[in-house]
């Protein structure tokens, strides 16, 4: 399923409203002119609202599925369609803000 292109300024949030941002984007294929973000690339979470419960937080998150058809430096880029996952409660992470002139299948 297409959808638009996450780059390094977009807003990603955990399931619990805490703060994804891509480690390691591609700096060589540029959306809205800043870095892509790829399959490879492992997201940090802080502040995530499972902290302040006895439930482990979010901690890190992965893009596992993303563009069948676009690839940046051979690894897939992430998409707003694609599926995620956090490592410890094992939810997604949700694209909330992004651009929406380059879309990837």
């Amino acid at each position: 399923m297409p959808g638009p292109i996450l780059h390094l300024g977009a807003s990603v949030l955990c399931a619990h409203g805490g703060v994804a941002t891509p480690t390691v984007p591609f700096p060589r294929v540029l959306v809205s002119g800043q870095p892509v973000v790829t399959l490879t690339t492992p997201y940090v979470i802080s502040g995530c609202a499972l902290s302040t419960t006895s439930s482990p937080p979010c901690v890190t998150g992965q893009w596992v599925v993303g563009a069948t058809r676009v690839l940046a430096g051979g690894a897939p880029v992430v998409i707003t369609t694609g599926s995620s996952v956090t490592v410890a409660p094992g939810t997604p992470m949700l694209p909330v803000a992004f651009q929406v002139r380059a879309a990837a299948t």
